[in-house]
């Protein structure tokens, strides 16, 4: 079967004549459709990274139309242009603004938004609230949201300390608002930048960076509405108020000394001599065996308990039971000289663009790199501790926050590192004399982009040059900022979307589409597929949805006869709606684990959040484009 014309689609009849379910894709458009159902259920699972499953479908594309060649009304589809995404556009945009954005990061151009917000909560909470979303959805219509997500976390975690609140009540809106931000403007977020190029391809008119704000507007008001006066409400209290001694849960080793007083004796003795309060989950002895811990066994000198706990507890049992608390390999002790009168327990959450992601504790030389020793791991909302490996051995994740312990110097020379941050009541934001440069340049990077002056890919390319020539930003820092799984996501759902779109996949299923949806309006059609991009878009990758579903969006509103924008722009609206889980964006995991949340707390909140969204815009966007 040969695909239809762009413009048309075939085997369906609109309206009138009696709808026939569509015909059979041909085999290339079949194949394709089962290569992005694969993908999808990769994207969604964290086993395989996330580059690696990228990796492996654009070779899997490009290797089967290699050796199995398609062959359209257009030509034979080349494998080699599915690498295309590599240059395209888009994608150059998304690199440009994740790296002129940290050149606002780096000179602390926020801090005077952050310090503003700071005295405010001090005298008007409730109104301060406000103010922190609507700082937060704006900052995000124009910046990436992850930087903005950093700057008011350690802020809101302060204000907890400071008034006796929970972090929990706080920072689940806030993360929310920025995300709800980031979809009024074309530059708000990757997604965005994907679905707007992706219908330029298409043959669509170029959409303007405002094009969208007021449907956005209109919508988000709604949501940081609820966020404001609902969502806190509805939350509950996971975690009590943070301090320098974190009441989370952590994962830590507690080794028996070869000169102490506990070789020899029993657990039982060590469990009576804290009053039952500690709970041993394992015995490593030897370096590769575990026992299990029964009461009666008898600990041999270099044992090692493996013990979860709140900091305060397991710094206690250290000094109660005559115990070292363990780094991986190397002891809290001499070596570490870790009881100067500045000690300090801080907590510190891995953030994009982190040199320890993906890697050990160990190959990551992080106690020799920050002179810092590292007590525990917690990940999404639990105590982290995986078979049988040592904690040096686990691999750092984006939104893992670990437990160290350094004196107040240590501290202080961590939080000015880029990839990571140190969530404590004494948090110092960045500032240095070019901060009002970089607002400048960013400035001037979204004007020329705003009034057509420049393609956003060009302004923001000129705005990184800008920022790398006057000092507010280094090459290490500007690659710091890249992402290599956002780049080979977007390169795998372009080529997907190209090959979906070659073969005829796409008008295969706007044609499934409409003939599922046949008798409805096509409000309600509109509607549908925003809400189908919604569901993946928690459950997959939003930069994967959006790609392949614009095409379809095309093609449905092709053979409807209705505006294209408006489907395409459900498609953005729907892939933007990333709330109802932790793993839905990555910031969200950054504010699950500062506030101690639940998966259900997502699910409670952000479904809300996301039917509340839906509808309004199913309502607001039928009407602006006049059906």
């Amino acid at each position: 079967m040969v695909p239809a014309p762009a413009g048309t689609i075939r085997g369906y009849n609109h309206p009138g004549a009696t709808a026939l379910f569509p015909d059979l894709p041909n085999t290339h458009a079949a194949l394709v459709l089962l290569l992005t159902l694969a993908a999808l259920v990769l994207f969604s699972r964290d086993r395989l990274p996330l580059e690696t499953s990228s990796l492996l479908i654009l070779v899997l594309l490009s290797v089967g139309l290699t050796l199995f060649p398609f062959h359209g009304p257009a030509g034979e589809l080349e494998p080699a242009s599915l690498f295309s995404g590599f240059g395209h556009e888009a994608l150059v945009a998304v690199c440009a603004l994740m790296m002129a954005g940290q050149g606002l990061v780096r000179t602390g151009a926020l801090e005077p938004a952050g310090r503003l917000l700071a005295r405010l909560w001090a005298s008007t909470p409730r109104l301060s609230m406000l103010l922190t979303l609507l700082l937060g959805g704006i900052l995000s219509a124009f910046l990436n949201n992850t930087p903005i997500v950093v700057l008011l976390l350690p802020i809101l975690v302060s204000v907890a300390l400071r008034t006796g609140a929970s972090p929990s009540s706080l920072l689940m809106p806030m993360g929310f608002a920025t995300l709800v931000g980031g979809m009024a403007t074309t530059i708000g977020t990757s997604t965005n930048l994907l679905v707007v190029s992706v219908a330029s391809d298409l043959g669509l008119a170029p959409i303007g960076m405002f094009d969208f704000l007021l449907p956005a507007a209109l919508a988000g008001s709604l949501g940081l509405l609820y966020l404001w006066l609902l969502a806190p409400r509805l939350l509950p209290e996971r975690q009590p108020p943070m301090s320098d001694a974190s009441p989370r849960i952590f994962s830590a080793q507690l080794s028996v000394p070869e000169e102490g007083p506990r070789a020899g004796t029993t657990l039982a003795d060590l469990i009576q001599a804290t009053d039952g309060a500690l709970r041993v989950e394992r015995i490593l002895r030897g370096g590769d065996t575990f026992l299990v811990p029964i009461p009666d066994v008898r600990l041999r000198p270099g044992d090692r308990l493996l013990v979860s706990d709140t900091p305060h507890n397991l710094k206690e049992f250290e000094e109660v039971l005559g115990l070292v608390l363990f780094s991986g390999d190397d002891p809290v002790d001499e070596a570490h000289p870790l009881q100067a009168s500045d000690q300090q327990i801080a907590e510190v959450v891995v953030i994009q663009g982190s040199a320890v992601t993906g890697v050990s504790l160990r190959r990551a030389r992080f106690i020799e790199r920050y002179s810092l020793a590292v007590l525990a791991v917690h990940r999404q909302g639990r105590a982290l501790w995986r078979g049988g490996r040592e904690l040096a051995d686990i691999a750092l994740q984006i939104g893992d926050v670990l437990l160290v312990q350094g004196s107040q110097e240590q501290i202080s020379a961590l939080k000015r590192d880029p990839g990571l941050l140190v969530l404590d009541a004494t948090s110092d934001l960045p500032h240095t004399e070019k901060a009002p440069l970089a607002l400048a340049i960013m400035g001037l990077t979204v004007g020329l982009a705003a009034f057509a002056v420049l393609p956003i890919a060009i302004s923001a390319t000129l705005g990184v040059l800008a920022m790398l020539l006057t000092g507010c930003l280094s090459w290490r820092d500007a690659t710091q900022a890249l992402s290599v799984p956002i780049i080979l996501i977007v390169v795998a759902s372009l080529a997907l979307g190209s090959a979906l779109h070659q073969t005829g996949a796409t008008d295969y299923v706007a044609r499934v589409f409409l003939a599922l949806s046949e008798g409805a309006s096509p409000a309600v059609v509109l509607s549908g597929l925003m809400l189908l991009m919604a569901l993946l878009t928690n459950v997959v990758s939003n930069n994967a949805a959006a790609v392949i579903g614009t095409p379809i969006a095309v093609g449905i509103a092709r053979e409807l006869g209705l505006p294209s924008e408006a489907f395409v722009l459900a498609v953005l609206f729907g892939a933007n709606m990333s709330y109802a889980t932790p793993m839905a964006y990555k910031t969200n995991l950054l504010v699950m684990n500062a506030g101690g949340y639940r998966f259900s707390d997502f699910v409670r909140i952000g479904l809300p959040l996301t039917l509340l969204m839906w509808l309004a815009l199913s309502l607001i966007l039928p009407r602006l484009y006049g059906f």
